[in-house]
């Protein structure tokens, strides 16, 4: 019996031959990650286990959540993991203004590549599977034992296999694309389940736009999302994480799937998931073909929009225009790094001079922690991952998520607008 590449990276993480759906193994981990809210609470738990971590290589403490601190809960909670982190002697000791997002920092530094298995105290751990690895977020008593002993329990998952095919049109981006998928699939059509992208339409997804897609696997309920490795893949860990040594797994000819699905990328329009499911998505002709939906806020960032190649789209569309004198927008880049570069090429003047707050890394805007929270009433047009009730503040506020270059025509329209229409440079 064949085996899907996430049952064969569980595999041999297992130190087994085969494993099948359903199974109940218990797996190496090559990353366990918690961030400023789930790692203070899993430190009790460890400290009930253990004095110290399995391997100080693969403890990752991230401060993005409540970061830059707002209040004294926050700062205390930022400075546990910082003092954890300084005592154990991890090597990847993370602090305010030196990293930025998890999902945004960890590929950024080449700490997760093809082939690792990682869980992460944070649901969008599935984001690693654009590199070809295994991650899926676990709950701090899981984290606490994987912080311990280096190793976890799965039941290895079924999965569905989607094949892209064809081209996607200008203005359509991962983002549109994982929208219309858990638009079509809903918010548990993947429950448990691998969501495996493959065809040859992969070819025309960046890196971005593969990290964009894994990252919201979570909100179709799946157990996690995966690419295979190619070409752009190795050329991303030759970047971020030269000299390791990752490892390259493919599914079997006869791998099994619950489902195989075709998704043609080259049909696919702009997509907006109206409030509040991930899955309530509607195309841009279809949002046009009703009321105007007038917006309050925009938020441009988070660890689903927050790369490069976003900041750019946003920023083609921003230059030399102003935002609708009724709506604040927020610019977050997810890392530091990727802030230093928005300044180096201009990103950050285009942005400021449109009338955008360009904000340091954190994700207080996409959980209603700060820098971007709503009172009753207000509308967001968001590049982040979710739109639950009160997810960004008051329970009778409303999320709309999209891509950056939706959510950037949107902020100069002052209602949910049309990239096409309102352009930018190419």
């Amino acid at each position: 019996m064949g085996m899907t590449m996430t049952q064969k990276i569980l595999a041999a993480h297992a130190g087994l031959d085969t494993v099948a759906a359903g199974q109940l193994i218990e797996c190496n981990l090559d990353v366990v990650m918690a961030n400023d809210i789930t790692g203070p609470m899993a430190l009790p738990i460890f400290r009930q286990m253990a004095d110290k971590v399995f391997d100080k290589d693969k403890v990752v403490l991230v401060p993005d959540h409540f970061t830059p601190n707002k209040d004294i809960k926050s700062a205390q909670n930022a400075r546990d993991i910082q003092d954890f982190s300084r005592q154990q002697g991890l090597t990847h000791h993370m602090v305010q203004g030196k990293c930025g997002v998890e999902h945004g920092i960890l590929p950024e530094q080449g700490i997760v590549y093809a082939g690792q298995c990682i869980i992460g105290a944070d649901s969008h751990t599935c984001t690693y599977g654009a590199l070809g690895a295994f991650g899926t977020g676990v709950g701090t008593t899981d984290i606490a034992r994987g912080m311990a002993t280096g190793q976890a329990w799965f039941k290895v998952p079924t999965a569905i296999k989607f094949i892209l095919k064809n081209k996607p049109s200008r203005y359509v981006t991962g983002k549109d694309i994982i929208l219309h998928i858990i638009g079509k699939i809903g918010v548990d059509g993947a429950l448990y389940q691998s969501m495996e992208f493959v065809g040859d339409g992969t070819c025309y997804l960046t890196m971005d736009d593969r990290f964009t897609i894994c990252n919201m696997a979570i909100e179709a309920g799946a157990k996690n999302g995966i690419f295979p490795v190619d070409e752009q893949t190795i050329a991303y860990m030759e970047e971020h994480a030269p000299g390791k040594d990752y490892q390259i797994f493919t599914a079997d000819d006869d791998a099994i799937y619950e489902q195989t699905i075709e998704i043609d990328l080259a049909e696919i329009r702009p997509t907006i998931a109206f409030p509040h499911l991930p899955g309530n998505a509607h195309t841009i002709d279809e949002v046009e073909a009703g009321e105007k939906i007038m917006i309050d806020q925009v938020v441009i960032g988070s660890c689903t929009n927050g790369r490069m190649s976003d900041m750019r789209k946003a920023a083609a569309i921003l230059k030399g225009k102003t935002v609708h004198p009724e709506v604040r927008v927020m610019v977050i880049p997810a890392t530091q790094k990727i802030f230093l570069q928005c300044m180096e090429e201009g990103l950050a003047k285009i942005f400021v001079e449109a009338g955008c707050a360009f904000n340091t890394p954190s994700c207080g805007a996409c959980m209603g922690g700060h820098m971007g929270v709503m009172c009753k009433g207000e509308k967001c047009v968001s590049t982040s991952n979710r739109n639950f009730v009160g997810r960004m503040g008051d329970v009778e506020s409303l999320i709309y998520l999209a891509s950056p270059e939706v959510a950037a025509a949107s902020a100069l329209a002052g209602y949910i607008a049309n990239p096409e229409k309102i352009g930018g440079e190419k």
